[in-house]
């Protein structure tokens, strides 16, 4: 069994975790255990990609004039085409695959290639007609259409890749370093590839950020703007947003000589969707959400409402491409930001799942140019102000108590009621805690302000957070995982709640009560002050 159960993490905090493991079986169990498990879409992307670095860079690529073509997916021959200029490789390919499996789907990719490569014949062909949204449908609201950035922006100026650089306690995240890394990456590829020397821009908002500016150049930024402020402490929707397209779009710099960036990247994170979504809506564009990679390259786009003629193909250049795992968590979406006539579709936006990229090793010797922003912030940007909070010191360590009370997923019918039920029942024993399965800390569950603060990693218990031996061990709830199961199998006494007949946890429990914890924990907690402990469990198991 792999040290790391996918299951149990958070896309968070795994993908930090997977970019140290070397070992393909490693991931491959990892990868069966998640497909086996939720199979969730990012987690198995994750995975994916990790194990396919790991296996695919020993490999010479295969000679496009050469390979069976039967043996390759079209995701394959897709991605192979794609680095293929010569049109005679191509044709030849395209004639092995008709008379090979002829499937529609390659014969495309092929073809759109060819096309990238010749260009169409197609000059002929009638444009559509352009009619405004508001003429077109005047039954409609058209709140964009008073927007100054909507229309009147075609073949508009765009230049730079952005990176919205997220921090925490001071210091740059990793998944900022880690997209710094890939933008640096990108940029220079793009360099080669087309001719231009466009910048990685590296954005750094909230108070004393000022201080973090080398590092991210260091991890290969080649500006860094900054605005640093003591109210921008904490991440706020407006005020994060308006200064971030402050920056980038209506900032008077000689610099910035361009209308938008042309691409714009930023964490997968809480706080990173949350921004990413609200900076691309003003930007008046699109964003692709929780992407497993990005690279750029021309596209050969057939679609009449982007060409602007039905029937022919058009090359876009400079295309972000953002593939993201679809909604079966099995296969991929390439996700493509392309303009229209009479409308552009810029900056090209992308939010990126931490661990996807591989953390780089900074570079002090780098030299980039550091850029104080100023803007006027009206107090309406501050309508939420946090007046006092706690920071723990150290963390929970629920090992050495006499009884742990263990909540599980069988919380969801009311998940404030049972917190408070585990933290009453917590009351009862002169030396108890209260522990959580992962399935809690990592579900959607709303909790009030009151029992929030418990629900923390910290109070994990299993295979990847803490393992304890208590007298007594009260699971409710909980449905009984291995990976649980394997952080408080030695407790002395296991009493399990759990309405299921066949939890799994019923076989390594001393005692099983079929029933719910809602009507079950108040029977304990009453019994407890009573002195009747024993009486109650005899009574509501049916054991």
């Amino acid at each position: 069994m792999p040290e790391i159960d996918p299951t149990e993490h958070d896309i968070a905090d795994l993908g930090p975790q997977i970019k140290d493991i070397d070992d393909a079986q490693e991931l491959e169990e990892m990868l069966a255990m998640e497909k086996g498990g939720e199979a969730r879409a990012p987690v198995v992307t994750l995975l994916e990609d990790r194990l396919e670095k790991l296996t695919g860079d020993d490999e010479e690529p295969d000679d496009p004039s050469e390979v069976d073509l039967t043996e390759l997916t079209i995701a394959d021959i897709a991605n192979m085409v794609r680095d293929v200029d010569d049109v005679d490789v191509l044709e030849d390919m395209l004639e092995r695959e008709k008379d090979g499996d002829d499937r529609k789907g390659a014969i495309s990719q092929i073809e759109d290639r060819i096309e990238s490569i010749e260009g169409t014949d197609d000059e002929d062909e009638e444009e559509v007609e352009y009619v405004p949204p508001e003429e077109k449908h005047p039954d409609l609201d058209h709140p964009t259409a008073d927007k100054q950035y909507v229309e009147g922006t075609v073949d508009g100026e765009y230049r730079d890749m952005w990176v919205y650089c997220e921090t925490q306690q001071g210091e740059l995240i990793d998944v900022s370093k880690e997209m710094l890394g890939k933008a640096r990456e990108l940029m220079d590829q793009y360099e080669e590839d087309y001719g231009d020397d466009e910048k990685v821009i590296a954005v750094l908002i909230g108070d004393g950020v000022e201080d973090l500016a080398e590092e991210a150049i260091a991890y290969g930024a080649d500006r860094v703007v900054y605005h640093d402020d003591e109210r921008l402490g904490r991440f706020q929707h407006t005020p994060y947003t308006e200064i971030f397209c402050h920056m980038c779009r209506d900032w008077d710099e000689e610099w910035r000589d361009y209308h938008e960036p042309r691409y714009t990247i930023f964490p997968a994170t809480n706080n990173g969707r949350d921004l990413s979504a609200l900076v691309q809506g003003e930007l008046d564009s699109g964003l692709a959400s929780d992407c497993s990679d990005l690279y750029i390259e021309n596209a050969m786009i057939s679609n009449p409402e982007k060409t602007g003629k039905p029937g022919s193909s058009k090359e876009f250049e400079r295309v972000l491409h953002m593939p993201r795992p679809d909604f079966s968590g099995f296969e991929y979406s390439t996700i493509l930001c392309i303009d229209k006539p009479h409308r552009d579709f810029h900056p090209q936006g992308a939010s990126v799942i931490p661990g996807t990229f591989d953390l780089p090793e900074p570079d002090a010797s780098r030299e980039g140019e550091i850029v104080e922003h100023d803007l006027e912030m009206p107090d309406d940007w501050f309508q939420v102000r946090v007046e006092d909070y706690d920071q723990l010191d150290e963390g929970v360590d629920l090992t050495g108590h006499e009884v742990i009370v263990a909540m599980g997923r069988g919380i969801g019918d009311d998940p404030t009621k049972g917190i408070e039920l585990g933290l009453d029942l917590v009351d009862e024993f002169e030396d108890a805690d209260l522990g959580l399965t992962r399935g809690v800390i990592t579900a959607s569950y709303q909790f009030d302000g009151h029992v929030e603060q418990y629900i923390s990693e910290e109070r994990q218990i299993g295979e990847s957070g803490q393992e304890v031996e208590p007298d007594l061990y009260i699971a409710a709830g909980v449905s009984g995982a291995v990976q649980h199961k394997v952080g408080m199998d030695e407790s002395d006494t296991i009493v399990a709640i759990n309405t299921e007949p066949d939890a799994d946890i019923r076989d390594f429990s001393d005692y099983y009560i079929q029933g719910d914890l809602f009507e079950v924990l108040p029977t304990f907690i009453e019994a407890l002050k009573e002195g009747e402990l024993a009486e109650a469990v005899a009574e509501v198991s049916d054991d």
